[in-house]
């Protein structure tokens, strides 16, 4: 099973930064992470730039509402296309919508507990 880390101190600067808006901003951010992982896995075959424009957006989003783990395995996709190592970038594509879907369930979790 994939591990699913989540920085909480990210969650609690997001939501201190957007206030009445976080909810509904974090709600979005999980539709993204589901939208970009699937769009990386579509393109990883037949359009580096793409994959690499869809891994490096779901790095970062990630990253910044605290889906650690996620971001990590986008990163990990998308500094492998840049080094041109399609296959360890498509091993690493892999994990990305379980942990899109890990994610996505612990930050909802998050939010009802806070």
């Amino acid at each position: 099973m994939t591990e699913i880390q989540i920085d909480d101190a990210a969650l609690q600067s997001m939501q201190s930064l957007l206030g009445e808006q976080f909810k509904d901003t974090l709600e979005f951010c999980c539709s993204e992470f589901e939208r970009l992982a699937n769009e990386v896995i579509a393109t990883i075959g037949n359009d580096k730039e793409a994959a690499i424009r869809h891994a490096h957006s779901l790095k970062s989003n990630a990253a910044q509402f605290g889906a650690t783990s996620l971001s990590e395995v986008a990163r990990e996709v998308e500094l492998n296309l840049n080094q041109d190592n399609a296959e360890k970038a498509v091993n690493a594509s892999t994990d990305l919508l379980a942990q899109v879907s890990g994610s996505q369930a612990q930050l909802r979790a998050w939010l009802e507990a806070n």
